[in-house]
């Protein structure tokens, strides 16, 4: 499939997990059970189709099976609340959103405005396109600076922030270090992540290690699969043709298994498919639910 829109030509940005217990043997107290994450679908995956029918590739995406979708960008002409509706119509419910960074009274608002439509408390900073100051650790320290200051407006505002990566954070070293590994340290704890699997494998790093590694800092992964290659057409918003879940070069098991203790949401996401994108979509998610990797939704 050929795209017809990049990430740049979109203008407009846009629950915990119950956690069971079981008694540990012989003490009489509970312990966190493993986590069955849900699975969503991020909206960026079907935006060629959603700027031709909004409507009807929201009904669509329910017939499938899908429950809930984590949402992007809209056309121009499409207000969040116009978005909400159509969303609610189609009997779907908003798990995340990606949305700009809250750094100044347009923006905050956006934010809560988008909250409010979505009737979700959980707002992610997409993190496109790379940001410069990553390229040192004086650079690398400002953003932490403001992703902190993000994150107490959102929690000020009942809601909470979250960071989703691409294959830069994993590829830069600054300060002898990678820069999620200084963004991991740094940012306040009441910040979560939101782990793109198929970026970190782009960049060298085995997801499941990741994923591990972030403990109960991360509550969502991005789950796609593909090549998983870096190349230098990435930095143009180009990257080769992404396939369903389990056809790729991604060890699902394995990010599956680090995923248990921690991960509430598995969202699919393909930026461009060479197969019709409904196909993709319904494979992969029978795939997670058929290997028991996650539950169909909540």
């Amino acid at each position: 499939m050929k795209e017809k829109f990049s990430r740049r030509s979109f203008l407009k940005v846009g629950g915990m997990a119950a956690v069971g217990t079981a008694v540990l043997p012989g003490t009489g107290f509970a312990a966190p059970a493993a986590i069955s994450p849900a699975i969503a679908l991020q909206l960026y995956t079907v935006r060629n189709e959603l700027a031709k029918d909004i409507p009807g590739t929201l009904k669509r995406l329910a017939s499938l099976g899908i429950q809930n979708v984590e949402t992007a960008f809209w056309t121009e002409n499409v207000t969040v609340k116009e978005a909400a509706e159509y969303i609610k119509d189609a009997g779907l419910k908003v798990c995340s959103s990606h949305i700009e960074i809250p750094v100044d009274e347009k923006s905050k608002t956006a934010m809560l405005e988008t909250a409010a439509a979505y009737n979700c408390k959980r707002m992610i900073w997409h993190g496109w396109p790379e940001d410069k100051r990553y390229s040192s650790l004086e650079g690398t320290k400002e953003l932490i600076g403001i992703y902190n200051e993000a994150g107490k407006f959102a929690k000020a505002n009942g809601l909470e922030f979250g960071l989703h990566n691409h294959w830069w954070e994993y590829r830069n070293k600054v300060g002898g270090r990678f820069v999620y590994e200084w963004l991991l340290e740094g940012v306040d704890s009441n910040i979560f992540f939101e782990i793109d699997t198929y970026w970190v494998k782009v960049a060298g790093h085995d997801p499941a290690k990741i994923i591990t590694q972030f403990g109960n800092r991360a509550k969502y992964l991005h789950m796609k699969d593909g090549p998983a290659k870096y190349t230098a057409s990435l930095s143009a918003d180009k990257p080769e043709p992404m396939v369903a879940l389990g056809k790729g070069t991604q060890n699902i098991p394995a990010i599956a298994a680090a995923a248990k203790p921690n991960i509430e949401w598995m969202v699919i996401e393909m930026d461009v498919v060479a197969t019709d994108v409904f196909e993709a979509i319904k494979k992969s998610q029978d795939y997670l639910i058929k290997n028991k990797f996650a539950v169909a939704g909540k």
